[in-house]
């Protein structure tokens, strides 16, 4: 298996988050998740707010929480354009906790000065976080 191999880069507008070969590669699709494996056809996929799995050339698995982007597939190449993406062991669980308060109460507030959508946003984003660092 070692020998069907992809190449995957995820990257932020911060920073290259993974660059390396994967032997497998799933992701939150807007239409619904998605597994890439060796020789997939040509795919470009917005993803939305969820957990991107992988899993390298050595067998280790890997999970990451991403707040959305863009997916391209193309000739065992893969490229995750994504607006954050954070390993499950770098997700600060105090901080994403204090993001899903603040963001829930901003919500039920309603304020007319208050974007409702942002923070409904935030929210999920903070959800998404701890389910993915097993912190509900």
């Amino acid at each position: 298996m070692a020998d069907k191999v992809l190449n995957l880069e995820i990257v932020t507008p911060r920073r290259v988050v993974f660059k390396g070969k994967v032997t497998s590669f799933s992701a939150p699709g807007a239409m619904g998740a998605f597994q890439v494996l060796y020789n997939h056809a040509p795919l470009l996929s917005s993803v939305k707010i969820g957990e991107v799995k992988i899993r390298d050339a050595n067998s280790k698995e890997f999970d990451y929480a991403i707040s959305g982007g863009f997916v391209e597939v193309r000739g065992n190449q893969i490229l995750l354009l994504a607006e954050t993406a954070e390993r499950v062991d770098e997700i600060d669980i105090e901080r994403a906790k204090a993001s899903r308060d603040r963001a829930r109460k901003r919500m039920f507030e309603r304020k007319p000065d208050i974007d409702f959508e942002r923070a409904q946003s935030a929210f999920y984003r903070a959800v998404n976080r701890l389910k993915i660092a097993g912190a509900n």
